[in-house]
């Protein structure tokens, strides 16, 4: 059974009739005429932003600026002087 893309009430793909299955769902649409509309299209590449926009957020959560204090504490833990890297002001040891 085709499943049609419906956008506002209509299908995008233009077919009309009472026994058509349509579904606001992107994965269950099966109608090649539906994904060929640029509402379908348009639909798709919203989804796929939305879903790297948490992808994101989920990434930076971390704390970009945070491996500093860590790599200072890391070779603060370590035996002996340790110098520390280029930019740590004024290359002192640790």
């Amino acid at each position: 059974m085709v499943i049609h893309f419906n956008v506002d009430g209509h299908l995008a793909c233009g077919h009309k009739g009472e026994q058509l299955s349509a579904s606001k769902e992107l994965n269950r649409v099966k109608c090649r005429s539906c994904r060929n509309t640029d509402a379908f299209k348009q639909a798709r590449k919203d989804q796929r932003n939305a879903a790297r926009r948490t992808a994101r957020k989920a990434k930076t959560s971390h704390g970009p600026t945070n491996w500093r204090a860590e790599w200072i504490e890391r070779l603060t833990a370590m035996a002996g002087l340790q110098r520390l890297p280029r930019g740590f002001s004024g290359q002192a040891f640790v």
